[in-house]
């Protein structure tokens, strides 16, 4: 028997605001964190991409705050897609909860004036970039001393390298009894070792890895040479002709190889690194999402976040390194009941790495061969079983 969202202990108003977007029952994670979140404890979030988490931490939050001018909580993330999209679930529960609560996003590589007078209408929420979350605390736009919450989202790339040293600046300048919560679709042991540094006993909460996916997915693979993968990729896709394709490929240097190879031959396709401006983003999933661009080559990193719908087809050049990462590319296609197909080129070597993925996720994927520009069934198939 399912746990009801009143029962977590969300207001009606709140209950009335999810029941307006058509949930009324909280996904596990969501009924995990909720009731442990509002006690304003530390906590270690684990649940797949898809999985409800965004807002199992703003309920919690919507719960807990006050419509007042002051500046409350703080969420850092990675991209500005994933602040665009946590915006717009801040504005949906504000408007139909009737607790006006508003956010701000502070994002890296825009006009930081724009974003100071937003600051001084005193948002409750901030969403934000690390470097630019700290700069703006430098600049004492943003009051540290009143932050309560601090959710550090994508936690997996967030706490890395990279990363971590703004993490730590951001969070000394608040409170030492503000609440952390570590948001994450996996948590390492480095990850976990680093979480331990800078929060407070904090609890993991695990939803369990459901490992499913749309049973209107087909999952597919071709053997080719490494050396061949762009060419087989471009073959296929002429054979296959997808409306809206995504193509995972791991490094900056062969997603520019792969994008020159397809717009040379008359294919329509623009690529993301993770490090392009925003407006040139900005515009590519723009077009992406319009319909404009039916091909869109892209890194993990780079595609973290992103929401596009009627994808068609996942093809991966680059084989995910684990059946989480697999099933993250692979649930971006087939969504509410329409059909998809995933494509992974693979090498011989990578076959048993192929059937680790099969196996942990259940899935049968089934080997083709590129004959003639079309996808056929060699004569002794090796398709992988769970």
């Amino acid at each position: 028997m399912s746990v009801s969202f009143e029962q977590l202990g969300l207001s009606p108003g709140l209950v009335a605001a999810l029941a307006a977007e058509n949930i009324t029952v909280p996904m596990p994670i969501q009924a995990l964190v909720i009731p442990e979140a509002i006690k304003n404890l530390d906590l270690l979030v684990q649940s797949q991409t898809g999985t409800g988490k965004t807002l199992a931490f703003l309920l919690p939050l919507f719960e807990k705050l006050q419509p007042v001018r002051e500046m409350q909580a703080l969420l850092l993330v990675p991209t500005h897609e994933l602040a665009v999209q946590i915006l717009r679930q801040i504005e949906k529960l504000s408007e139909n909860s009737g607790k006006k609560l508003f956010g701000v996003s502070v994002i890296g590589k825009v006009n930081i004036e724009r974003q100071i007078e937003k600051l001084r209408d005193k948002p409750q929420l901030i969403v934000g970039t690390p470097g630019r979350v700290l700069e703006l605390i430098a600049k004492k736009k943003i009051s540290a001393h009143t932050l309560k919450t601090i959710v550090i989202d994508e936690a997996d790339r967030l706490l890395d390298a990279d990363n971590i040293e703004s993490i730590r600046a951001v969070i000394k300048t608040t409170q030492r009894d503000r609440q952390i919560l570590l948001v994450s679709a996996t948590i390492s042991p480095a990850t976990r070792q680093v979480a331990e540094k800078i929060m407070k006993s904090p609890q993991l909460l695990r939803a369990e890895a459901t490992a499913k996916l749309p049973v209107t997915i087909e999952h597919l693979y071709v053997i080719a040479e490494l050396r061949d993968k762009l060419e087989t990729l471009r073959k296929l896709i002429n054979g296959t002709q997808p409306a809206k394709a995504l193509v995972f490929i791991n490094t900056p240097y062969q997603i520019d190889k792969a994008l020159e190879n397809l717009n040379y031959h008359g294919l329509s396709a623009e690529s993301l690194h993770g490090d392009d401006k925003k407006t040139d983003r900005k515009a590519t999933l723009e077009k992406f999402r319009a319909g404009k661009l039916r091909i869109l080559i892209a890194s993990d990193i780079a595609a973290r976040g992103l929401d596009i719908p009627d994808v068609t087809h996942v093809f991966n050049v680059d084989l995910p390194e684990s059946p989480d990462a697999y099933l993250h590319r692979a649930g971006r296609t087939g969504r509410t009941g329409k059909a998809g197909v995933v494509v992974s080129l693979i090498t011989d070597s990578e076959l048993p790495l192929m059937h680790k993925h099969a196996k942990a996720l259940g899935l049968v994927i089934k080997e083709k061969l590129l004959f003639k520009g079309n996808l056929v069934d060699p004569m002794k198939s090796k398709d992988l079983l769970t």
